[in-house]
């Protein structure tokens, strides 16, 4: 597992909210949800300096909405969406997130286990999770991420 290190500063990210209270298979569900109605957002996204989104995003908070990790890592809230810039409205069925500005420890999803094995790693090294962990995926390459916020700024 190759772990990296970076801050984030704060961000938005405007997607389809949905919560474990959904059932099995809501994550998907809310996947299909963006997908299919992507042409709602796709205006709202932040690029980079060649016009590419810069980031797709599996943002996760606890209920209360203040990004604390989900309730023994199995109860929660998704946001399924695309990181925007700062000043965007969430259209009607859209919800907007303000993710916190975090430092990261982050790491390519390789396998089914990497959260736990990246769990363990924290624990082994005293390094407290500090927030919910988000999924990214990186447009250009297509390649996923998982980001484990391990302090606030």
């Amino acid at each position: 597992m190759k772990m990296k290190r970076c801050t984030k500063e704060s961000f938005v990210v405007i997607g389809k909210e949905g919560s474990t209270l959904d059932g099995e298979g809501f994550i998907q569900k809310l996947w299909i949800d963006v997908n299919s109605h992507f042409e709602e957002v796709q205006h709202l996204a932040k690029r980079d300096k060649n016009g590419n989104i810069i980031g797709v995003w599996g943002a996760m908070s606890d209920f209360s909405h203040s990004f604390n990790t989900w309730e023994n890592f199995c109860k929660g809230l998704y946001l399924a969406g695309v990181e925007c810039n700062d000043d965007a409205e969430a259209p009607d069925g859209w919800t907007k997130w303000i993710i916190p500005s975090y430092e990261y420890i982050y790491i390519e999803c390789e396998n089914v286990d990497t959260f736990s094995k990246t769990i363990q790693y924290l624990k082994d090294n005293n390094i407290s999770l500090v927030g919910a962990v988000h999924d990214f995926t990186c447009p250009q390459t297509g390649r996923n991420y998982m980001f484990f916020p391990i302090k606030k700024l």
